[in-house]
């Protein structure tokens, strides 16, 4: 791992009623790659079988070769790019999971984390189930096969409703293709129409690529099912206010995006603004971290009437391992990745636009690269507030001990980093920034407000830890 940052959640895509299935489910995952670079994987259905092919890699390497599509024949497919939140990184961990039990053949492809996940998996193995993978999203399928129910959306129904925390997910069988989302609605999840098909993809920009028609977003706590009769909405559950996840629009989301109704790179961009606003700084030019950086960068470097200018460069053919050469070379895993442009850098007054701050390590590295490159004056922005708290609802930050932020002031990170200043977007400046349209996003991994509580699980002595240590903060 090269960077210290959050990690990728996952990625989903499904298509139904198209000749060339798998091929686009192909395509749909690899605009989804920035979700997920650890393992991928596509089911697709010919009307009678489903068919499965997936592997450890990136997309186009695991899908590199046209002999595998005509081992996924049919006019249905899913597919899922993974980054492990739960689940060791091992081959049987990856999705689609296809099963066989007594009414069929099924295949799940989830994004996001249920956070009652082992008390279910316990309760489930105390009547007999056995489980092949360590994935939450295994409970899922245990569920469905236990469910007494006829029909299969009322089984899914069931099934979800017993489950706590973050989902987004695509169903196939040999006749259906079926999407839910949880009724928090953490992840986003969108509708897509190719002609006479019907496209689910976590992000549009999946459908841009493949030249699909955005209908809408999946909205909170709808179950869609797509058949050969058209598609059919449904709203099983119990409705709650939605709590989309803010930090899809700091990092993880692509920015061409359009998602919870906005477009991700023009509110990247008023976050730079609104960081200006707040963290204004004498200074001659305005660089980014990139890729993620860089809107914000643009903002603030607009606002503050400051140059922008691409003063790091990104290599963009680095993979997720490399060979480190044997004679150590000082900060080589943010080397090999990013690298200072010294004639821009030389003697100015450099502002560095970052998304966000983790455990600080890889900040400390950037900012002694810069100096090195000749900077007079470093001044570091953070284009979110501080991130204290973990994620459980599906991206795989750091346990709290690990969140610089958690435990240091503000100046404390600040001389840690080696930076001259330092400067967070507010929360308030954030959400301002995404606007203030009454939707209560998820903030937790800024200010520890779960919007669903944790079961008390005992045996989990992480979850205890943290616990605590939430207990403690708030007394």
């Amino acid at each position: 791992m090269i960077l210290h940052r959050p990690e990728e959640e996952c990625g989903i895509f499904g298509i139904f009623n198209h000749a060339e299935a798998s091929n686009l489910t192909y395509l749909g995952l690899y605009a989804l790659q920035h979700r997920g670079q650890e393992a991928c994987g596509i089911v697709s259905s010919d009307g009678k079988t489903l068919f499965s092919h997936k592997d450890m890699g990136l997309v186009a390497d695991v899908f590199g070769n046209q002999e595998t599509f005509k081992k996924l024949p049919g006019t249905a497919a899913i597919g899922h790019v993974r980054y492990s939140t739960t689940g060791s990184s091992v081959i049987k961990n990856t999705q689609p999971i296809m099963v066989e039990y007594s009414r069929g053949a099924i295949a799940v492809a989830h994004n996001g984390n249920i956070v009652n996940a082992q008390l279910i998996r316990a309760e489930l193995e105390a009547y007999g189930s056995i489980f092949q993978t360590s994935m939450d999203t295994e409970i899922i399928v245990h569920l469905l096969a236990t469910a007494r129910n006829e029909s299969l959306v009322e089984r899914i129904s069931r099934a979800l409703e017993r489950i706590e925390g973050a989902y987004c997910l695509l169903f196939l069988t040999e006749s259906r293709m079926i999407a839910a989302r949880d009724p928090n609605g953490f992840r986003p999840l969108c509708l897509g129409r190719q002609g006479s098909s019907y496209v689910v993809a976590s992000e549009s920009c999946a459908l841009d690529l493949i030249e699909a028609e955005f209908i809408r977003e999946i909205e909170p706590g709808e179950l869609i099912v797509i058949d050969k009769n058209g598609m059919t909405s449904y709203f099983p559950w119990k409705k709650i206010a939605p709590t989309p996840c803010i930090f899809e629009f700091v990092y993880f989301a692509r920015p061409d995006s359009y998602i919870f109704g906005k477009n991700v790179y023009m509110v990247r961009k008023e976050m730079g603004r609104q960081l200006a606003r707040e963290h204004g700084v004498e200074a001659d030019i305005v660089i980014a971290v990139p890729d993620s950086g860089v809107p914000a960068a643009m903002g603030y470097a607009e606002e503050a009437g400051i140059p922008f200018e691409l003063g790091l460069i990104r290599n963009h053919y680095v993979g997720r391992t490399f060979i480190e050469p044997q004679q150590s070379i000082r900060h080589f895993g943010v080397k090999i990745k990013l690298n200072p442009v010294r004639d821009i850098l030389k003697g100015k007054r450099v502002v560095i636009i970052d998304d966000s701050i983790v455990r600080g390590t890889t900040s400390r590295k950037i900012v002694k690269m810069v100096r090195n490159a000749g900077a007079s004056e470093i001044h570091m922005r953070i284009s979110s507030p501080p991130t204290s708290y973990p994620c459980y609802y599906g991206i795989d930050t750091p346990n709290r001990k690990e969140l610089i932020s958690a435990s240091h002031t503000i100046d404390e990170i600040r001389k840690y980093i080696t930076a001259d200043s330092l400067g967070y977007l507010s929360q308030h400046g954030l959400l301002k920034s995404v606007g203030m349209d009454n939707t209560p996003y998820c903030t937790a991994c800024f200010a520890g407000d779960y919007p669903i509580c944790f079961p008390n699980m005992g045996a989990d002595p992480q979850m205890d830890l943290f616990d605590k240590e939430l207990q403690n903060d708030r007394s």
